[in-house]
């Protein structure tokens, strides 16, 4: 055994007795409960670095609306906020943008923590700093104030800090801005995780052969991560995967008034990846979502606009082969990793003109030296950016406002202008490529010349007042380019329903956009159905239980409704005849592009047709077996509401709070993602926020969480908004002060220091 291996060996010894000592701390430490009232307590309110009281009112879901004399102010209470309502969360993030993982799960972190400090995701945060206007930097820093100030006057800690055995830190604008950087993560990297590990194993012949299928498919489905503190899970969980963002003209809606309907699909569980908030401030006035850590705000309405967004899938990265580079072009230094209860590690890292050397590390494991270049390596400003969307008053403002903005990319959808027009955009820094098809998802060195010309937002696509009356953005291919803005897609069943839905009637209300936020129709799949049923209809010796589940299938209309039976069959079917045709291995690659249903439905068009009846055939006994004994969709399709923690053997129960039949499916607006359907599984990404508002009312915003608003787990506000959800409902949060005083019951005052 070599020395590495000797060292990989102790690791993964020493790191399972740290697993045991994790474990043997969540069972002698359990959450706090708090009722709301409490958590409310906790707030330090004096001694604010605040130059006059401000006022924060809060719902009785502790959503908060914070009334300031200055921006400044404002933004110190809302950099207070995140503290207060996802410390915890906020924390763990941090360390992960910085490769500290090991600090908290122990030496089994090392190779994460390697895999993430390659990706060099900190580069460009100097740059932005020296970059940064005044204002957005006073902006910022009064935010890093705000949430500072919350850490050395919290009067008690989160569960999970005792868990994983860490400290609250203070934080620098430093700190905030690389935040921003992994939140930024390209979507690109979740998708080679997975190619490179295939280009490694499979036979050349094949992997060329899949090759382009993959890289012109245009469909993602959803990104699916497993583990406790997995390289792709903690991507995955930073990457804006997914959403579904719509404005709906005032000619088209019956108030005569634009209106936004948003909601960001991410990956499932406890804390929200974002939380609702509403500011008002001199030349500040708006409600919408926030994420964790981030001072702006990424859906939402002012007086005069609302706007949304969604994953614009753009490829904001390559890889590139280093190998013939000469060590000239190589530079290296060695970084210090610590680890809980354990030595630290000193890590190499390798980094070239092109880029960081990522293939020096497990994540993205190459046979060969691979450099990666990110545009997020290159300074910009989605800060000033983001607050500029935020106080834009007309379509012009909200599309040169995002010209700063680089990473990573997105759809933004508008809805203003008078409260009648709608737009929308994309928001992205991006490399002028060739329109040629990438011949590997590794490109020769040379291939890096086409980052010499970058196009920002000014010079891509824009949809302004179409004819039908609205647009709708679903993370598909965006048309009009003059050059690739990416390769994965999603495919257009979500924006065909959505045109589908808001065609359906003349003038729009806002039950109609309710309805369209829980709706579960995927009328895509009926022609992979119908392939199904015609081969099926070869063989003529079906029993009386095959031929039921002929006959449920023929019926169907494609809704995925968790009461129904028709969507598991369907989804077994295809799963079983899948798996008996041996094409399992290549679907689990159609699943890495997100495009499951499409290309295996090219592969079920190629087989015999005589061979794929007999196959059905023996499939549907299966099936017919697996209905009688789970008897609706509901019941192998489950949304569990759990913490990250719920990975931990033994103690992981106690971070369940739900487990739930759900409808919808993998490209249903109502997004709940899976994979190819064998039996119960867990929806692990999907739509886990909803907004609308309609602009003929500055109080008509309607707001709801997959779980709740408060990070602390066990607290009052911690799942509670989870029945809305599921019934469709939401919360009002009006944007006129007078409604607030009116409807928000408890108040809070922050005090500035004497």
């Amino acid at each position: 055994m070599t020395h590495a291996e000797n060292v990989g060996m102790l690791d993964k010894i020493w790191g399972a007795l740290v697993g045991i000592g994790v474990i043997g701390k969540a069972v002698f430490t359990r959450p706090t409960p708090k009722t709301m009232a409490q958590r409310l307590a906790m707030l330090p309110t004096d001694n604010l670095p605040v130059t006059a009281p401000v006022n924060i009112y809060w719902n009785k879901y502790q959503v908060p609306f914070v009334e300031a004399e200055s921006k400044k102010d404002l933004a110190v209470a809302l950099g207070l906020l995140h503290g207060h309502l996802r410390l915890a969360q906020i924390e763990i993030m941090r360390r992960l943008a910085y490769g500290r993982m090991a600090e908290m799960i122990g030496p089994m972190g090392f190779e994460i923590d390697r895999s993430l400090r390659l990706l060099d995701i900190g580069k460009a945060v100097p740059e932005i700093i020296a970059n940064m206007d005044s204002a957005t930097r006073e902006w910022a820093e009064s935010f890093v104030k705000g949430l500072n100030h919350l850490i050395k006057h919290t009067p008690e800690l989160p569960h999970e800090f005792a868990i994983l055995g860490i400290q609250p830190e203070l934080w620098t604008l430093t700190d905030l801005i690389t935040l921003a950087r992994v939140n930024s993560s390209d979507i690109s990297w979740l998708v080679w995780l997975k190619l490179l590990k295939a280009r490694r194993k499979l036979p050349r012949q094949t992997w060329e052969t899949l090759w382009p299928r993959l890289v012109n498919a245009d469909g993602p489905t959803g990104y699916a991560a497993e583990g406790l503190f997995g390289g792709e899970h903690v991507l995955a969980g930073r990457t804006r995967s997914g959403s579904n963002s719509s404005a709906i003209a005032g000619s088209r809606m019956s108030s005569g008034y634009a209106a936004i309907v948003s909601d960001p699909h991410l990956p499932m569980g406890v804390p929200s990846p974002c939380f609702v908030v509403g500011a008002k401030a001199p030349g500040y006035h708006l409600v919408g979502a926030m994420m964790p850590g981030m001072p702006f705000f990424v859906l939402g309405r002012n007086e005069h606009i609302a706007w949304g967004g969604t994953s614009l899938h753009a490829q904001g990265s390559d890889l590139f082969d280093v190998s013939e580079f000469p060590e000239s072009r190589i530079s290296e230094e060695y970084q210090l990793v610590r680890a809980r209860w354990s030595r630290s590690r000193r890590l190499r890292i390798r980094r070239t003109d092109i880029g960081p050397i990522v293939s020096d590390g497990p994540l993205m494991k190459v046979d060969r030296p691979t450099a990666m270049r990110w545009q997020g390596h290159r300074p910009s400003d989605e800060i000033a950016a983001m607050q500029a969307v935020a106080t834009a008053t007309c379509w012009e403002e909200f599309h040169q406002a995002l010209k700063p903005f680089a990473v990573s990319g997105l759809n933004m959808v508008f809805a203003g202008g008078k409260g009648q027009r709608v737009g929308h955009c994309l928001a992205a820094h991006l490399p002028r490529r060739p329109n040629d098809t990438p011949e590997d998802v590794i490109l020769p060195a040379s291939a890096a010349d086409s980052w010499d010309s970058i196009a920002d937002t000014t010079a891509m696509p824009v949809r302004v007042d179409p004819e039908q009356g609205f647009v709708a953005s679903a993370n598909e291919r965006p048309e009009g380019s003059d050059f690739p803005i990416g390769y994965f897609f999603s495919p257009k069943d979500r924006s065909q329903r959505l045109a589908e839905i808001f065609s359906s009637k003349e003038k729009l209300s806002l039950d109609d956009l309710r309805a369209s936020q829980t709706d579960v129709a995927m009328p895509g799949v009926l022609p992979l159905r119908d392939l199904l049923l015609q081969r099926a209809a070869l063989s003529t010796t079906q029993g009386d239980a095959q031929q039921h589940v002929l006959t449920l299938l023929t019926g169907w209309d494609g809704g995925y409704q968790a009461g129904r039976v028709e969507p598991m069959a369907f989804e077994m079917l295809l799963a079983e005849v899948v798996r008996r045709l041996g094409l399992h291995r290549p679907g689990s690659h159609y699943h890495t592009v997100w495009m499951t249903h499409s290309l295996l439905k090219e592969d079920l068009q190629a087989a015999d047709p005589t061979h794929l009846a007999g196959v059905i055939h023996r499939a549907l006994k299966v099936v017919a077996k697996k209905i009688a004994r789970y008897r609706k969709w509901g019941n192998v399709h489950r949304l569990r509401i759990e913490h990250m923690f719920h990975h931990l053997p033994f103690v992981g129960q106690r971070y369940r709070f739900a487990d739930l039949p759900a409808g919808g499916g993998a490209n249903t607006v109502h997004k709940t993602g899976h994979p190819l359907v064998y039996g119960p599984h867990t929806i692990t990404f999907g739509s886990c926020a909803r907004h609308i508002s309609d602009l003929s009312d500055p109080d008509a915003n309607y707001f709801v969480l997959q779980g709740g608003q408060d990070g602390w787990i066990d607290s009052e506000n911690f799942v509670d908004q989870l029945s809305l959800w599921q019934s469709g409902d939401y919360m009002r949060i009006p944007l006129r002060i007078d409604t607030i005083k009116e409807t928000f019951l408890y108040r809070s005052v922050l005090k500035p220091s004497e």
